[in-house]
């Protein structure tokens, strides 16, 4: 792989999970305590569940990334989806920061010639470029959950993280400038 596209491929990767990880702590920051825990029905999860399921699968995933599959022998899938009990704001903060720095971390000692590389997640094998494309796919859907979700449990108090509605015609002329 060309050296230059390689590097802008990383630096783009680390831009695009950083956006989510800002993404995801606005929409929960949003939130009051007692909301994190909320979900709309014993189908669905709540914001502190896919919180714990992020962790677990970043932790899986990130970790010795190039050298082990990413679905470790130690990891528990089916216990990130229970309902974390009394888990504190700040307990569960510090379980998302410790997920993105998994992410970050593994991203940051890339080098170019490292995305063409063949690693396993699930026993399948993927090069390293993919495995990233993957991992930003799977990360946007639940941070995608995790915003709607804020946004339905605050309904009318919710604060957009994006262009307000009706105001797509004032923000255009201010991004150009």
């Amino acid at each position: 792989m060309d050296e230059s596209l390689g590097r802008i491929f990383i630096e783009n990767s680390l831009f695009r999970f950083r956006a989510l990880k800002d993404l995801g702590e606005k929409a929960i920051g949003e939130l009051d305590d007692g909301e994190l825990t909320l979900s709309p029905d014993s189908e669905s999860n709540s914001v502190a569940v896919i919180c714990q399921h992020l962790h677990g699968n970043m932790f899986s995933r990130w970790t010795q990334f190039l050298t082990t599959d990413g679905e470790k022998e130690t990891r528990d899938r089916d216990a990130e989806f229970t309902p974390p009990g009394s888990l504190s704001r700040s307990e569960l903060m510090e379980r998302w920061n410790e997920g993105w720095a998994a992410v970050f971390t593994a991203l940051e000692t890339l080098e170019p010639v490292d995305l063409l590389k063949i690693i396993t997640i699930r026993g399948q094998g993927l090069t390293v470029m993919d495995a990233i494309l993957r991992q930003i796919s799977h990360y946007g859907y639940h941070v995608g959950q995790i915003v709607y979700l804020a946004k339905q449990l605050r309904g009318s108090q919710w604060k957009t993280l994006s262009i307000p509605r009706g105001k797509s015609r004032e923000y255009r002329p201010q991004k150009r400038d």
